[in-house]
């Protein structure tokens, strides 16, 4: 049987039909419904569909436990804000905006106590973050895990840079019975994401910025509420409004200022009650 440009379309989604997961069956009949559709919209030559083929080629080959780069793609497509957006949708007033994870996360950073800082033999200027994880009812949360990474004033994670010590500035900590934690960090800066893979390509071909605005990352959970992923970015920062990853909120720009013990960094995380 010859199909024509809509029959394989439908086709396709025909031999879904005996799919017993249906959440499986809907998403799979939907990727194949708009994915023909953008092939009828781009009307690819068969080298550009080569091209796309070797594109998501050399992004699986570029992965690997250090490097996400398919992460990297959804990121400075937009895909993982969307997600984001979609999925908190709803979310309380008042509680505390989310951003992108980011390919650098790394589970199983070191536990600190609160005021220790979380730089090994890396020289910067030294920040002391402090504040309070607080329940949308209004109440401090005790206990709270806080979880924080961030790249070095070279613009580098540790897991992309050999000369750095494993879990340089990344750690956990929990919070007060108050609800506040403290730890001491180094300022950050702004940085290019990575541009040497098939992601930087696409970047300089569309001639986009791929500096992120400076910011720290913040992972914050506890029992009975949702867990928060998000950044504090530097106000004022020259990439701010032109992030690659679109991560910037308002509510999530800050400001750093001097105390009496060096620049200090104040903010509080309000998380969103469960039932």
């Amino acid at each position: 049987m010859a199909f024509d440009d809509q029959m394989i379309t439908d086709e396709s989604i025909r031999r879904l039909k005996d799919t017993p997961d249906p959440r499986l069956r809907e998403i799979m009949s939907l990727l194949i419904r708009h994915l023909h559709a953008f092939v009828r919209d781009v009307k690819p030559t068969q080298a550009e569909w080569l091209a796309a083929i070797q594109f998501l080629t050399a992004i699986g080959q570029k992965c690997d436990q250090e490097r996400q780069e398919f992460i990297l793609l959804s990121d400075t497509l937009g895909v993982s804000m969307l997600v984001d957006a979609i999925n908190h949708r709803g979310q309380a007033d008042g509680v505390t905006e989310s951003s992108v994870l980011g390919p650098f996360y790394r589970a199983g950073a070191p536990e600190f106590p609160n005021g220790a800082a979380i730089y090994q033999n890396t020289e910067g200027e030294p920040v002391t973050v402090r504040g309070k994880v607080r329940s949308s009812t209004g109440k401090p949360i005790a206990g709270a895990l806080v979880d924080v990474w961030q790249t070095a004033p070279n613009g580098f994670y540790y897991s992309q840079d050999p000369s750095q010590a494993e879990f340089n500035l990344t750690g956990r900590f929990r919070t007060e019975s108050d609800g506040s934690y403290r730890f001491i960090s180094l300022r950050p800066h702004s940085y290019p994401i990575p541009s040497d893979g098939p992601v930087g390509d696409m970047l300089k071909a569309t001639r986009r910025n791929i500096y992120r605005p400076a910011h720290i990352h913040f992972r914050v959970s506890a029992p009975g509420h949702r867990e928060i992923v998000t950044e504090l970015y530097t106000r004022g920062d020259p990439y701010i409004d032109s992030d690659p990853v679109f991560g910037v909120k308002e509510t999530l720009e800050v400001t750093y200022v001097p105390g009496p013990n060096g620049t200090q960094l104040e903010y509080d995380f309000d998380l969103q009650a469960i039932g």
